[in-house]
């Protein structure tokens, strides 16, 4: 009996601890220090709703947005909308969502205080019918995630033809992007590409000085708006996240488009950089390496007309 009691437990120990682990698993993978925070943030036009195609770079999908001003159904940028924080609070995640968040909520109780769905049986009838309790909670969540997934790859309708896997040709410029047209009705040039690679650097630059009059120049107001968010975050910690030595090691063309007078270019990117975080007054560093790590996103450029292309959106992959 005092065996059975102490499997128990034991199993009630793992469960709670992996239930609680899982969301703070989800935040640390996108709490990246770099600028954007490893969050997917801005606005891509009609598109935002849309993942970009994936192309020989980002072969994956690219992740919805956490942060963005536009609503569903606008048809460019929109009021601000609250940002989602975390899985079961996001938007879109509806009934699904908050069934799979009660089902948690539930069996973290039931286990916490000996109950739950099978809180009345006991020896080894109850640790089988735990474990059975955490298959279904696990499922649930799987569901409602898999829903979610689903809807928002076919949420967007109204943000015309995409290019499909592959679109964007091998060839590499000096700069290391591939040429294509990514089956878009707007060019991109080597020029363009040279302005992506100059803007990658000098956003993380800036982000690197906090110099917020800087970003303002490179990047549009909702992009600047978060930026300026994460570094008051940082300043409140009493560190700063410092970026050096960044350099594009492979890109290419996601997509490119024109809304009026806006031109669209979705870009694929890998990159290495020094990322770390240190202390603000003792410069100690808190998170982080000197040794430089790699990262993959997808960076999206408007250009209004007669204007510079300046950062629209950042996605993980």
């Amino acid at each position: 009996m005092k065996f059975t009691q102490r499997a128990r437990g034991i199993v009630q120990a793992i469960a709670v601890t992996l239930a609680l682990a899982v969301p703070f698993v989800a935040a640390i993978s996108s709490a990246d220090a770099r600028v954007g925070g490893g969050f997917s943030s801005g606005s891509r036009g009609t598109r935002t709703f849309a993942p970009p195609p994936s192309t020989s770079t980002a072969p994956g999908s690219a992740q919805p947005f956490n942060r963005t001003f536009t609503q569903p159904g606008s048809p460019g940028l929109g009021a601000p909308a609250s940002a989602g924080g975390g899985f079961f609070n996001r938007p879109g995640r509806g009934m699904l969502g908050g069934l799979a968040a009660g089902f948690l909520g539930a069996g973290l109780l039931g286990m916490l205080f000996g109950g739950g769905m099978f809180g009345g049986l006991g020896g080894l009838s109850s640790i089988f019918g735990l474990l059975l309790q955490i298959g279904l909670i696990f499922i649930v969540v799987r569901l409602a995630m898999s829903w979610w997934q689903r809807r928002h790859e076919t949420a967007s309708a109204y943000a015309g033809p995409a290019a499909g896997p592959g679109a964007a040709s091998t060839f590499r410029t000096a700069t290391g992007f591939g040429l294509g047209s990514g089956g878009a009705p707007l060019e991109i040039l080597p020029a363009d590409y040279e302005a992506f690679e100059r803007l990658l650097t000098d956003i993380q630059a800036a982000w690197s000085n906090e110099d917020v009059a800087k970003l303002h120049t490179l990047a549009t107001p909702e992009m600047v708006s978060y930026f300026t968010k994460d570094l008051e975050a940082n300043r409140a910690r009493n560190v700063v996240n410092k970026v050096s030595g960044t350099k594009l090691l492979q890109g290419d063309l996601a997509e490119a488009w024109r809304e009026g007078d806006t031109d669209f270019a979705s870009v694929a990117m890998r990159f290495s950089m020094v990322d770390k975080t240190v202390d603000r007054a003792t410069g100690r560093l808190v998170e982080g390496s000197e040794q430089p790590s790699e990262a993959t996103e997808v960076w999206t450029f408007l250009r209004p007309r007669g204007a510079n292309w300046e950062l629209s959106a950042i996605q993980q992959t």
